[in-house]
């Protein structure tokens, strides 16, 4: 008798993009493309603009009030958009 290594289908497809290089960039799309949902209707209304640079979320906002609001929850916010990617993504959220 032989012994099979059965693997689930996401961990075959996590591997393979593990090994090319493109998990961190989907991992960093998922979380830029979660913020309206986490930050919620508000927020995503006054959002200009977001990306990623050095493991830090940049955040354009046109709302200064809003933008002193966000930066109260900024450790908050950030640990919520990991968990909804699933992984250590960003370490921080900058607002302008």
């Amino acid at each position: 008798m032989f012994k099979r290594d059965v693997q689930s289908v996401k961990d075959l497809i996590m591997r393979n993009l593990r090994e090319q290089g493109l998990e961190t960039p989907l991992q960093q799309k998922r979380l830029v493309e979660s913020w309206p949902q986490i930050a919620g209707p508000v927020a995503a209304r006054y959002t200009l603009n977001t990306y990623i640079y050095n493991q830090t979320l940049f955040v354009r906002l046109s709302s200064p009030a809003l933008r002193a609001e966000l930066s109260m929850r900024r450790q908050e916010l950030t640990t919520l958009l990991n968990q909804h990617v699933g992984s250590q993504v960003i370490t921080d959220i900058r607002f302008c």
